[in-house]
């Protein structure tokens, strides 16, 4: 009787927060986030690991219970697809929030605390998003806006500072899985689905108490061929946006002048105009390719009507 008490207590558990971690090809930076999770002030919250690898190297993590006191959910996905496996976990998720740590970022032992305080303020936010601490300055608390986030000209959004309404984000149908890590567009997922969640008139505030942490990237990796490609295809995403929300021609002229602009105007014509170029080019390359596809669509939607008028 007892077992099946705690059974049914667990089945009955309803988490505030679910926090849904895409994982791959990373084993102690896990550990630590998964660390800095067992010392948090507020513990009304889920974790749903989402497997990538094709090895047991998350199982080892867990042994002799390291974690017990975490209430964990451990899922696979292949192949590899960051915003999917977000979608899996998303579709799994029982709490109330839903937010995206990276796999190797790592949260202060008030960050759940003071999430959940700010999502009881008086204007209900739909969306939260908080401070990348190595990434932003503290910057006074804002709400997002369509105007200001189509024209780029709003607060920055990574998928770390990202919690989002359960109930939005299912809405909204989750992430773009074309959009992403390990697809040829290769980020602006979280930027998509806040333009989508801004349009759907959703109140999406900045709370810079709300603070994450991520190691950014130094400039010896920042100038080397190997990371002006990963720049590249992060930038087919930000091109892609330009198709898909159909943001101003100045917006998408705009986007594909500055990167080369501003190392010119500094003066920096090596490794730092390198790198713009290669930004603007993945921009570019993500902008036509988007159209040609959403063309492509098209063409076949209306054949489909003309065969159909046919029969």
């Amino acid at each position: 009787m007892k077992d099946l008490w705690l059974l049914q207590t667990k089945l009955a558990y309803m988490p505030e927060i679910s926090l849904i971690i895409a994982t791959l090809h990373r084993t102690n930076e896990l550990r630590r986030l998964l660390d800095t999770l067992m010392q948090q002030s507020f513990k009304n919250f889920e974790i749903i690991i989402v497997d990538q690898n094709n090895d047991n190297r998350i199982e080892k993590l867990f042994i002799n219970f390291p974690y017990k006191s975490l209430t964990l959910q451990h899922l696979r996905h292949h192949p590899a697809n960051l915003a999917a496996a977000r979608n899996i976990g998303i579709a799994k998720a029982k709490g109330k929030w839903c937010g995206f740590p990276d796999d190797d970022c790592w949260y202060e032992p008030t960050t759940l605390e003071r999430l959940h305080q700010r999502c009881e303020w008086n204007d209900r936010p739909h969306g939260v998003i908080a401070r990348w601490v190595e990434q932003n300055l503290a910057l006074s608390p804002t709400s997002l806006s369509w105007k200001k986030s189509s024209q780029f000209r709003d607060l920055p959004v990574s998928s770390i500072s990202l919690f989002i309404h359960k109930a939005l984000i299912t809405q909204l149908g989750g992430f773009d899985a074309r959009l992403g890590v390990g697809q040829w567009f290769g980020a602006a997922e979280e930027t998509d689905l806040v333009l989508r969640a801004l349009k759907e008139q959703a109140t999406i505030v900045y709370e810079p108490s709300i603070k994450i942490h991520h190691k950014t990237t130094d400039n010896l990796i920042e100038y080397s061929p190997e990371f002006r490609l990963q720049a590249k295809k992060r930038a087919r995403g930000t091109g892609a946006l330009y198709a898909k929300h159909h943001l101003s021609s100045w917006v998408i002229f705009r986007g594909l002048i500055a990167p080369i602009l501003r190392p010119l105007k500094r003066g920096q014509f090596t490794y730092e105009l390198a790198h713009g170029l290669s930004l603007a080019l993945g921009r570019l390359q993500g902008w036509l390719n988007w159209r040609r596809q959403e063309s492509n669509v098209l063409s076949s939607l209306s054949a489909m009507r003309e065969d159909k008028g046919q029969s």
